[in-house]
This record gives C-alpha cells, structure tokens and sequence, in this order.
C-alpha cells in the first residue's frame, strides 16, 4: 500500500512571518525572562508577571479557553503559535515540546 503524504503549502509572507518569530522567540529565550510550560505559566499570569502568552497550535482546546480567558482578566496579549508543540520546542531552542510560553 502507498501512503499520501501531505504537504502544506506555505506562502513567502508565511514563511518569513515564522522566522521572524523563531528568531524574536530565540532572543526572548537567550534573555532568560521567559517560563516554558502550562504550570509556571499560569503562575507568572496570576502574579501579573506575563507579558506575552505563547501558545501552540495543538494544545487542548479547553486548556486554551481557560488560558485565553486569564489572559483577557490579565489585559496579557495571547499569540497563537503557528506550528505543533514540537515546532514550538524547536523555536525555543530546546529539545522537548513546549505547549505554552509565557514572556
């Protein structure tokens, strides 16, 4: 049996958009202000420390109903990660997956 791989197309606008994003997230992980996790993150909204919520695109959905709606209680802007909590982990520089981020 052959299998179909999908492939997705992505447009140049696209594709700079993440790398523009890859290399802030790379700046923001070097700086050392930054929780990985669902955990210390929900922590860091709670204390009024996050900045920036950064979530992937494959966390549960009602995990991220109830982090979106801290973030709205918290006036903290949430961004919707465009890859897996893989692509996620990558972007950060580590070499496990990364849900949730919070600057």
């Amino acid at each position: 049996r052959k299998t179909k791989k999908h492939i997705k197309m992505v447009s140049k606008k696209q594709k700079r958009a993440q790398e523009s994003i890859a290399g802030r997230l790379a700046l923001v992980m070097k700086s050392g202000k930054s929780k990985l996790g669902y955990k210390t993150g929900l922590k860091s909204i709670r204390n009024g420390k996050a900045k920036l919520i950064v979530l992937s695109n494959n966390i549960p959905a009602l995990r991220k109903s109830e982090i979106e709606y801290y973030g709205m209680l918290s006036k903290t802007p949430v961004y919707h990660f465009q890859g897996s909590n893989t692509d996620l982990g990558t972007a950060c520089g580590k070499f496990f997956r990364v849900s949730m981020l919070s600057v």
